[in-house]
């Protein structure tokens, strides 16, 4: 009685919602403009503020004027301020928070969320959920128990400000109503090592309801596995209660066939966009493509055409600028003292009423040894249409240029992880090419050109990309490794790992 009291009040409150949020999805552009203005009202009186003159500043031009687009290594030093205990520096109040992140140039990354910003991040999840809830017209999950495959909830103090893994952060921000169904237990979740982490939630969950499942894919990949190896069932058989699957950070459609066959049945998934400076975008329809942008979280958004990105002078665009199918750099204002921020990210948009997007890529994540820009959409979907044409399965890919091979022209290499390697991996190859000239054509004039020779594949005994995960202290959590390069660093270390 009390699990259908709950599914009812849930259905209610998911349909309200939802009724909520149409306002927010029709005024997009006008809610965005007021939203910066509002922001920089408020910090006006900061160091930042000050120093850039936000007292002059009345409408976007005059912020794109004063405020040059930053990455981490230029906020730096107000950051350091601000983990010294200082004051109004880049927001009025010193943050509620540091999610602290693993940077390659500046070593950790400490990103501020304030009292303000933290909210955004736990109602953004909700109405995920909500919006999955009302569409579905079922909220069945919530009798069962749910996991969340997430980092240490342990928190360090940095002058008094809690520091800790985002994932570790919102741990402590689960609604109560969850928390009584909620798994693992608070002394697996506080385990470092991901290996026995994941062994251990294995033992807490394979004989309970489970109901939903939220992580990244390569790490619930990992988790399904072991459930499999231990019990012998597909994980639908072993939870045939499983409704929902929550997944984000990377793109889910090269796991999309892995994740099918290790689930052995229907089982719905909503993608998200999450990050330490905020939460984006969810799937508000989880039966069709794209992101709901959430423009009324905290957030102001500028976009940069990608061809333009760290070029003088680049556009910066806004909402009512963007156009479809066109990739573009993610510029993030936020009320937790965030200004002009790129946080390396490339979307493209897919609809404009409401905004919806994809992650296409990252700005620093792309190969371009020869001028041909590839990024990682063009090569997830190239792999996916390629996947889709053999009976194969992948659990991971990388592709790095080779600049100076032995013998012949250079050539991009794949080096792949198959979970089911194709009976004819010389097709295989050939068809990953094509796809992969038609997706771009610079690439297509490198090959044609005899500039570049097609692609050659190097496949890689299984555990590989755990190993190298392993190797770099990001096993686990939220971390992922680049699909793209443009040199040879991983390259090198997969070198090893290549099968005889």
């Amino acid at each position: 009685m009390l699990n259908f009291i709950k599914k009812n009040i849930a259905l209610i409150w998911a349909k309200n919602h939802v009724k909520e949020t149409k306002s927010f999805k029709q005024n997009a552009v006008g809610d965005q403009e007021k939203l910066l203005l509002s922001l920089i009202q408020t910090a006006e009186k900061t160091l930042f503020g000050r120093e850039h003159q936000f007292e002059n500043i009345k409408n976007i031009q005059d912020f794109q004027k004063h405020v040059a687009i930053a990455d981490y290594e230029d906020l730096k030093p107000y950051i350091e301020k601000v983990k010294k205990g200082q004051r109004n520096i880049l927001w009025t109040e010193t943050p509620e928070y540091f999610a602290k992140t693993s940077g390659t140039t500046s070593g950790s990354k400490y990103i501020p969320i304030s009292t303000e910003g933290m909210p955004f991040h736990i109602n953004a999840a909700r109405s995920a959920l909500f919006h999955y809830i009302a569409q579905k017209n079922n909220a069945g999950f919530v009798g069962g128990k749910m996991i969340f495959l997430q980092g240490s909830p342990e928190l360090e103090e940095v002058n008094g400000i809690k520091t800790g893994r985002l994932s570790g952060i919102v741990a402590h921000h689960i609604p109560k109503y969850l928390q009584k169904n909620r798994l693992p237990s608070l002394k697996t979740n506080l385990i470092e090592d991901w290996e026995t982490k994941v062994d251990e939630i294995v033992k807490e969950t394979e004989n309970e309801n489970m109901t939903l499942i939220s992580g990244i894919p390569p790490w619930l990949i990992m988790y399904f596995e072991k459930l499999i190896e231990r019990n012998g069932k597909k994980i639908t058989h072993l939870f045939p209660n499983l409704q929902l699957i929550i997944t984000g950070g990377v793109n889910y459609e090269p796991y999309r066939e892995k994740m099918e066959e290790l689930l052995g049945g229907k089982v719905d998934i909503i993608q998200t966009f999450p990050a330490s400076e905020g939460f984006f975008a969810f799937q508000d329809d989880y039966e069709k493509e794209g992101l709901l942008l959430l423009t009324d979280h905290g957030i102001f958004y500028e976009f940069v055409p990608l061809e333009e990105f760290g070029q003088p002078g680049a556009k910066r665009l806004t909402l009512k600028d963007v156009e479809l199918n066109k990739d573009y750099a993610l510029i993030l204002t936020t009320n937790s003292g965030l200004w002009a921020y790129s946080i390396g990210d490339v979307v493209r948009f897919i609809s404009k009423n409401p905004y919806r997007l994809l992650v296409s890529g990252r700005t620093k994540h792309f190969t371009s040894a020869f001028g041909e820009h590839v990024i990682a959409f063009e090569v997830e979907e190239a792999m996916k249409a390629t996947v889709e044409a053999f009976p194969a399965q992948i659990t991971e890919f990388h592709l790095a240029p080779q600049v100076n091979p032995a013998e012949g022209l250079p050539y991009h290499e794949w080096f792949i992880e198959f979970e089911k390697e194709p009976e004819n991996l010389e097709a295989f190859r050939k068809n990953l090419d094509e796809e992969m000239r038609q997706r771009n054509s610079y690439y297509d004039d490198l090959i044609s050109g005899k500039i570049l020779q097609p692609l050659k594949i190097s496949s890689l005994v299984k555990n590989a990309f755990q190993e190298y995960a392993k190797s770099e202290g990001k096993l686990g959590g939220q971390n992922k490794i680049p699909r793209l390069a443009n040199d040879r660093k991983i390259a090198d270390f997969f070198e090893q790992y290549i099968r005889d």
